[in-house]
């Protein structure tokens, strides 16, 4: 069985990290913030895996986004997935060779889904996360792609039926409503995809402590909990989180994080 894994996400901006609730974004700092208040260095051994997403509006400078996710990667010793702005194969070979060892794809995957699996025929499809932003509209969960500004016209269950055909590995299942209040996953929308789809999932949206990373890997077909909460998680609470999740037994790595120095 694999292990299941905790996952940073980083929300990219023009140039900055940035806190986000429902998705609406606030400027929190650059890289010299981030890794002056995260020290990815010390920190890193407590996460599997950081995701990191440019919601840049506009046209997004993908070299930009690129040099940014190539600098993470020098101080950070895990896999990191990159996604947010990619058109064209160029932009998925950019983040590829920038270090990236897996892509998130949006808008992408309704836009042009022959690009998608020309991607996936070249990096294999573990190497390719689908991103589904849903939002909760009179019981039924509408799905936004563009940075969530435009509604598309799928229902959910039709739509992880669509990813399935296009040979995604991965879905990273995000809570717009959920996003940043740090009150809990969207436990309904969780269960809505586990009931139509086998596909890993990896849970975003609404993560606020170490309780709900340990609550959301409990729940069945979750391969991964992920939190974008730059402020609830500063300091020690990633390696906290690691800690908390080890003493329950749950299938995840385990080594030793005692000697972390916040």
């Amino acid at each position: 069985m694999l292990r299941k894994r905790i996952i940073f996400a980083l929300i990219y901006s023009d140039g900055n990290f940035m806190q986000s609730r429902n998705f609406r974004l606030q400027k929190v700092g650059n890289l010299h913030w981030l890794e002056k208040n995260y020290k990815f260095q010390n920190i890193a051994f407590a996460l599997d895996e950081l995701i990191v997403l440019n919601a840049s509006k506009g046209e997004k400078n993908m070299p930009e986004f690129a040099s940014t996710v190539s600098k993470l990667v020098n101080d950070v010793f895990i896999p990191i997935s990159a996604g947010g702005g990619i058109r064209k194969m160029e932009d998925a070979d950019l983040l590829f060779k920038s270090g990236a060892d897996k892509i998130v794809l949006n808008s992408l995957l309704v836009e042009n889904p022959d690009m998608v699996k020309e991607i996936i025929k070249n990096y294999g499809s573990q190497s390719v996360v689908a991103c589904i932003d849903c939002k909760l509209r009179d019981d039924n969960y509408e799905i936004f792609i563009k940075d969530g500004s435009l509604k598309i016209d799928y229902e959910l269950k039709e739509y992880v039926a669509y990813l399935e055909l296009l040979g995604v590995g991965e879905i990273y299942l995000n809570s717009i409503d959920k996003d940043g209040t740090g009150f809990g996953y969207d436990q309904s929308l969780i269960e809505t995809v586990n009931r139509i789809t086998s596909l890993p999932l990896i849970i975003a949206g609404g993560a606020g402590n170490e309780s709900h990373l340990a609550h959301g890997l409990k729940i069945e077909n979750v391969s991964a909990v992920a939190t974008a909460n730059l402020f609830n998680f500063i300091g020690n609470g990633l390696p906290n989180a690691r800690n908390l999740i080890i003493a329950s037994n749950e299938n995840i790595a385990n080594w030793n994080v005692s000697n972390y120095n916040g």
